[in-house]
């Protein structure tokens, strides 16, 4: 709920702290960025100290974080908390999968993935819509109180549920056994593949997010509330994709899935760089999501794979890689916009994630696979 909370409320916090909407567009990379940065330290925590602790102390901490943004009254002090919020919000969801990834064998993966992305893009959908709603009503300050007062009673309830719960027994640290885990992730040749691509992935689909309610300003809509619905569209593609993921890899062979959704979420981003009213943007970016998490889902279990002795670090890189790409994402389209380039950016970034869907799909192989 908190990764998408502050993009439908962009205008109004430009307009309260008196900023450019491409400055506070920004908010985003300064949480995403330092959300990348950390992913290899994180993932080597959760190695060795446990997932479930690691979970817990991130999330108390990010709860708090978000509480301290309500009240602030500098947009440099905002910044400064979202970039705390970003070093430690790491240690919640990768960890989940790489949780997953010691507790389910291989051939029921992608399906338990699945699950675990239901949850966590139905949190994406209810938090850009969610917050749409609240930022309309009460304002961007109350999208921070509500959201830091539920993150708070998880991460209260979290310490209690993960009592008992160990995926793998606790290391001692040694910079040699960490040094081993980075070689082992590495040592498989879809490392890059995977990394590289869920990086332009980010950049072009994810990083233009923050710039959802300026598209809409084009249009003449100014409710954030109508951004968070276009933004949660993409949401519920997802939350489709996870309920229909089991019947699609029964029926579809994977490499077939990454090509069908590069392809859609590259012809969803060409739709969206048209003017549509917000209704038909919200249909345009809920296929955008359904394509997005085809392929990613794809790239994701195959991370599970690249090491078995370090699977929390193969999952921090693959995030590393994934949220340089949206603290990029930003940066890029701002540079289109800013220069009334953005529908050719968005374009160019069509492409690159088709060319993204045909590169995993000829590239990727599991184990022993033949085909």
């Amino acid at each position: 709920m908190f990764t998408r909370a502050v993009e439908p409320v962009i205008p109004q916090i430009a307009g309260d702290f008196k900023i450019e909407l491409a400055t506070a567009a920004l908010l985003s990379s300064a949480y995403t960025f330092p959300y990348a940065l950390v992913q290899p330290v994180l993932g080597t925590i959760g190695d060795i100290f446990g997932k479930t602790r690691l979970m817990n102390v991130a999330l108390l901490i990010v709860s708090l974080a978000a509480l301290i943004c309500a009240v602030v009254t500098d947009f440099r002090l905002l910044v400064v908390m979202r970039i705390a919020t970003g070093l430690v919000a790491g240690g919640v969801f990768p960890a989940a999968m790489a949780l997953v990834g010691d507790l389910v064998p291989v051939h029921q993966r992608q399906v338990a993935i699945g699950r675990i992305l239901a949850i966590g893009l139905t949190g994406n959908l209810l938090g850009a819509s969610i917050s749409g709603v609240i930022g309309d009503l009460f304002g961007w300050r109350g999208i921070f109180v509500v959201l830091g007062a539920f993150g708070l009673t998880v991460a209260i309830s979290a310490f209690f549920a993960f009592r008992g719960v160990v995926s793998t027994a606790p290391k001692s640290f040694s910079l040699a056994a960490v040094a081993g885990g980075f070689r082992s992730v590495f040592a498989d040749p879809r490392a890059k593949v995977c990394f590289g691509a869920v990086f332009f992935e980010a950049i072009f689909i994810q990083g233009l997010f923050p710039y959802v309610a300026i598209l809409l300003l084009a249009t003449g809509e100014t409710r954030a509330s109508m951004a968070g619905l276009v933004i949660a569209g993409f949401g519920l593609g997802g939350v489709i994709y996870s309920l229909s993921i089991p019947a699609l890899i029964a029926r579809i062979a994977e490499r077939r899935l990454m090509i069908i959704g590069g392809a859609l979420a590259a012809i969803a981003m060409v739709l969206a760089a048209a003017e549509f009213p917000w209704y038909a943007q919200a249909g345009v970016f809920f296929l955008l999501g359904f394509g997005f998490y085809l392929l990613h889902g794809s790239i994701q279990v195959h991370v599970t794979e690249l090491s078995q002795t370090a699977r929390g670090t193969a999952a921090s890189l693959h995030s590393c890689f994934f949220y340089l790409g949206q603290a990029t994402g930003p940066v890029v389209y701002s540079a289109g916009f800013a220069h009334d380039e953005g529908v050719a950016t968005m374009l160019i970034g069509a492409g690159v994630v088709l060319a993204v869907g045909l590169i995993c799909a000829r590239l990727l192989r599991h184990r022993g696979a033949s085909h």
